[in-house]
């Protein structure tokens, strides 16, 4: 059983910084990928940011060089650095991670609960 448990939204004003947190506990072997993906009201979820295991990260172009995605390997977690916020970047924020719980496992989707990010003007 593997969960992930996002912390660190709310509400901030428009050109404020907010920083995102998710940890996965459970029975892991390795975190192939994390990555963030976010969903506004009526639109469909998108990618925010990905970062695979040992390779640079990815990021949206809406949020390139305001964001930044890092890991800490050992505790399993990886963070979202925002910064320079707009009210467009106001969604629901979801932490993904593609897990394999036993060397011989495949890799396995696994979603948080999300946390509320709300930018205001």
């Amino acid at each position: 059983q593997v969960q992930l448990v996002e912390s660190g939204g709310g509400l901030v004003q428009a050109g404020g910084s907010l920083r995102l947190s998710c940890s996965a506990s459970g029975t892991i072997f390795n975190i192939d990928v994390m990555g963030w993906y976010r969903q506004a009201p009526g639109k469909q979820r998108e990618l925010v940011a990905v970062i695979p295991s040992g390779h640079s990260a990815n990021y949206a172009d809406s949020v390139k060089g305001r964001f930044t995605i890092s890991r800490d390997n050992a505790k399993n977690t990886v963070f979202l650095q925002m910064n320079s916020l707009k009210p467009e970047d106001t969604a629901v924020y979801y932490c993904n991670a593609q897990i394999r719980t036993y060397s011989y496992s495949s890799s396995r989707n696994y979603w948080g609960q999300g946390t509320q990010v709300t930018v205001s003007s």
